[in-house]
């Protein structure tokens, strides 16, 4: 059976993968028919020419064919295609012209309310240290953050060619590892899962440094938005171990998005204002390259994806042992850039260096 479902998710990823990837210069015409183009005007952009930012539509467009293939016709599925389009709809429109935060977040409410109220998709009680918490109508409000908190991860850390796509599709791969390996086949989840993993890999085959196309608003929402939607189907209900198995696996864009947060509070200024000092800025800062950066984060959200595997599926002693390695990675990221702050960084600096003459 396993063997014949193996030919099924392989089908599914290279359908969406193939019709993607294809369909993104119809995009990039349209995008430029629109005035959907990103023209670096500040120095906060890493790309020095003007790229179509388009790509979500094209993501979108082949979830759809994927859906339409593979999918399973259900009440949850109608709230998913609902609260897509209102993310992509919000999305273009933003990538046509920025609207305030106000408004994306009015948007990402939406969709998310249509996945709660409508669909159900409800993280509803969590089973921990031998207790079961029940959230009852508090359920709704906890999804609805959840949601709202994945969705906006993966928008905050597209910021370099290839980076949101391909986390984005380090996760969806994951996922579908574990649930297969869970015998959670012909689920809803696992299909999502693997027509998102073909329809990202289609686009980030544009999106690769040097890159022709951006997801723009519309495409890293949408990402989010499925991610979310995808860890809810799967560990709703459920350990709270198994819940944090998600988050673990987005541990690089939720810290990222964590430390901005901290990082401009410290700074006194609006959580929501842009800035340099991303994760992949603080290696561009050590005069690594675009692509050098890229990979070397795909590196790490990849021995975390690894060690998510270890824990759910095989040993999960192990799989603390690579989380626990990778959280030194991270203090040392802390401490040696300016991610939070460059008074700790000056500070850290000064103490090694004082430390080294003695």
């Amino acid at each position: 059976m396993f063997n014949d479902y193996l030919d099924q998710i392989f089908l599914m990823v290279i359908t969406t993968f193939v019709f993607t990837a294809l369909i993104m210069p119809l995009t990039n015409i349209i995008a430029h028919h629109i005035g959907a183009i990103d023209v670096p005007k500040d120095n906060r952009r890493v790309h020095d020419k003007p790229i179509p930012k388009l790509g979500g539509l094209g993501i979108f467009t082949g979830f759809l064919f994927g859906y339409m293939l593979f999918g399973i016709q259900s009440i949850q599925m109608n709230s998913i295609l609902i609260g897509s389009f209102i993310i992509i709809m919000y999305g273009i429109i933003d990538d046509i012209k920025t609207l305030p935060a106000k408004y994306e977040l009015l948007g990402q409410f939406l969709a998310a309310s249509t996945i709660v109220f409508y669909g159900q998709i409800l993280l509803t009680n969590i089973t921990a240290f031998g207790c079961e918490i029940e959230f009852g109508i508090f359920a709704y409000p906890i999804t609805i953050f959840f949601i709202l908190g994945c969705t906006n991860v993966i928008r905050l850390i597209d910021g370099i060619d290839g980076l949101s796509s391909g986390i984005s599709s380090i996760f969806y791969l994951t996922i579908g590892i574990i649930a297969f390996f869970q015998g959670r086949v012909e689920t809803l989840e696992i299909i999502l899962t693997f027509i998102m993993l073909g329809a990202t890999l289609g686009f980030l085959v544009h999106n690769f440094y040097p890159a022709k196309l951006f997801a723009g608003e519309a495409g890293s929402a949408f990402m989010g938005f499925t991610i979310a939607i995808i860890s809810l189907l799967g560990y709703k209900g459920t350990l709270l171990t198994s819940v944090f198995v998600p988050i673990l696996i987005l541990a690089v864009p939720i810290l990222d998005t964590l430390f901005a947060i901290l990082r401009r509070a410290l700074k006194g200024k609006p959580i929501f204002e842009a800035d340099k000092e991303h994760l992949h800025h603080q290696f561009m800062k050590r005069n690594h390259s675009q692509r050098r950066t890229v990979i070397i984060i795909y590196a790490i959200d990849i021995l975390f994806s690894i060690a998510s595997i270890f824990y759910a599926l095989k040993d999960p002693f192990f799989g603390m042992i690579i989380y626990l390695i990778l959280l030194v990675i991270v203090l040392w990221i802390v401490m040696h850039t300016s991610i939070i702050s460059e008074k700790v960084e000056k500070k850290v600096k000064e103490f090694e260096e004082e430390h080294i003459k003695k």
